[in-house]
């Protein structure tokens, strides 16, 4: 099954299929015929929901929508996280609400991140159900005090934090339209958003690109791995389809590494440089893992990488210490394994398994990029006008 999730990946983000394998080529009617299908029940949902013969719900507080239009790679997890620390820091108490999906490795993360805090996190497929729960549990702000937790004065002032809601981030959300939202945030993958330009199975899109319209912010991700003339060219489109949309930039900043032995004492970057490395990852975006490592100073780089979301599995582990074992006689020297922090969350204790080499974890965060007059601060000055907007209008 790995092999095939594999196969259709490289489908998704290759336009001309007459060169590709026969294996490739045999499944390409096949997912063109699947993909025909989903683009038409798409239609058919979309169009329930416009005309109002299906229900949406709205929640007490402002609601934050963190989508994208594409599988995997887009950095949508580390801008809930993002969103929500801002959140936390103005005094409010997010309610984060993710679906749990692929074993749960992204929500996993978030807990393990903001453990502690006032943020809450809750999953399950029916968002507005697993909301009401945590409604009725912890309570919500008043609509008409939220825009007083934006004033700088009073959030230097503030102590404590009330643990009542006070905004909903979507996790996920761009294509839950059962839950309404103030405000939709639409992540990219500068290094390859449209893949081939087909719907799922076919390509890697969830929704046709017109569905941009829709959105009030896009935020091109990976923005420092990617060219001018690539950046000017996914604007273009971006515009195409609604030309005065806000365009934030954001990319992954490595902080640290930590042993999967133990998570709490953190490695210098450095402990990288000159070393050979091993990229084991199971994410939307390898690449992306990759060169980060690369821009580490590791004198020799290797990858082996799974689907999005493949749960490491006995057979797995071996496959990565063969492949260690061949860098190990090509370099001359003991590799080191690095995973992403999806790839130890998923399941900690697989990767122990790994005893015979140090397999180290990267720790990232996502940083709004200062680029083209739009920076971090003007990211949240945007929250905080969402949330202006949703007092004066309840």
């Amino acid at each position: 099954m790995e092999k095939v999730r594999k196969v259709v990946n490289e489908i998704a983000y290759t336009r001309d299929h007459s060169k590709s394998p026969a294996l490739h080529r045999s499944l390409v009617p096949i997912l063109k015929l699947a993909s025909s299908l989903y683009g038409v029940a798409l239609q058919i949902r979309r169009s329930l929901y416009r005309l109002s013969l299906v229900q949406k719900h709205r929640l007490p507080v402002p609601v934050i929508s963190v989508g994208n239009l594409s599988w995997g790679g887009n950095g949508k997890t580390p801008m809930v996280e993002y969103i929500s620390q801002f959140l936390v820091d103005s005094g409010l108490s997010p309610l984060i609400l993710t679906r749990g999906y692929g074993g749960g490795d992204e929500a996993k993360m978030l807990k393990r991140h903001l453990e502690g805090g006032p943020a809450k996190i809750g999953i399950g497929a029916n968002r507005a159900s697993t909301a009401a729960l945590f409604f009725e549990k912890y309570g919500c702000v008043d609509p008409s005090s939220i825009r007083s937790f934006f004033d700088l004065h009073e959030r230097a002032e503030a102590m404590n934090i009330s643990q009542k809601i006070g905004v909903v981030v979507l996790d996920d959300g761009m294509q839950h339209w059962s839950l309404s939202r103030d405000l939709e945030i639409v992540m990219l993958n500068g290094m390859n958003p449209w893949g081939n330009g087909h719907l799922v199975p076919l390509g890697p899109l969830r929704e046709p690109l017109v569905a941009l319209e829709r959105a009030d912010i896009v935020v091109v991700h990976h923005v420092n791995l990617i060219t001018k003339q690539s950046l000017r060219d996914i604007e273009n489109i971006i515009q195409g389809f609604k030309k005065s949309i806000p365009i934030f930039y954001s990319n992954m900043v490595p902080k640290y590494l930590f042993d999967v032995k133990n998570a709490k004492k953190h490695l210098a970057l450095e402990a990288l440089r000159f070393a050979s490395v091993l990229c084991v990852s199971a994410i939307g975006s390898a690449d992306a893992f990759v060169k980060t490592i690369e821009m580490t100073g590791a004198r020799y780089v290797d990858r082996l990488d799974f689907s999005d979301h493949h749960l490491f599995e006995a057979q797995d582990v071996e496959t990565m210490r063969r492949r260690a074992k061949g860098l190990e006689r090509k370099s001359n020297s003991k590799p080191i394994i690095v995973v992403t922090e999806k790839d130890y969350d998923r399941d900690p204790d697989i990767v122990k398994c790994l005893d015979s080499y140090t397999v180290l974890v990267l720790c990232s965060e996502l940083q709004i990029t200062h680029f083209r007059g739009t920076d971090g601060d003007s990211f949240k000055s945007t929250l905080t006008r969402v949330a202006a907007k949703f007092c004066v209008s309840n």
